[in-house]
């Protein structure tokens, strides 16, 4: 995974100017062969996911917030991860996934957390606040969960596949 930083500005609706935001920054966020599971299905779905949250980070970092196309990303967003989730919940379930139930716990926590988020994002729109939250809550957790959970279900999976 690569991110780069960089200083995060906000178009001030009353000025039209574009102001810098004391430490916040903006993300890239970037699927790299160091996070592949093992299992082609749940890295594709990790890939298309990591280019839609950097979509969604471009949008946030753009300045001028266009509302409509943060609505459509941030709810292709929730029917992906629930769609992702519900491919590895599968895989577990089939091959007797020893973890399992401590994976699913991992993943209702992110469900719980972004909907919180999304329900944010509809109420106060995006506010610097809200789109560091958002940031910060799609690279910390997907990648640790990547590295730590999905990796040792891929090599799972990769034994009981043989």
């Amino acid at each position: 995974m690569q991110l780069l930083a960089n200083q995060y500005v906000l178009l001030c609706p009353a000025t039209g100017l574009h102001v810098p935001l004391e430490g916040a920054l903006s993300m890239k966020i970037q699927w790299t062969p160091d996070l592949a599971t093992g299992s082609s299905e749940i890295d594709a779905q990790h890939v298309e996911l990591f280019k839609r949250i950097d979509s969604l980070f471009s949008t946030f970092d753009q300045g001028v917030v266009k509302r409509s196309e943060i609505d459509r990303t941030v709810q292709f967003l929730s029917e992906y991860v629930a769609q992702h989730f519900g491919t590895e919940e599968a895989y577990m379930t089939k091959y007797a996934y020893s973890s399992r139930s401590a994976h699913l716990s991992q993943h209702q926590q992110f469900i719980k957390s972004f909907g919180k988020l999304k329900d944010r994002i509809h109420k106060e729109g995006i506010v610097p606040e809200v789109a560091q939250e958002t940031k910060e809550l799609c690279t910390d957790w997907l990648v640790t969960h990547i590295k730590f959970s999905d990796k040792a279900l891929g090599m799972f999976l990769k034994m009981k596949m043989r």
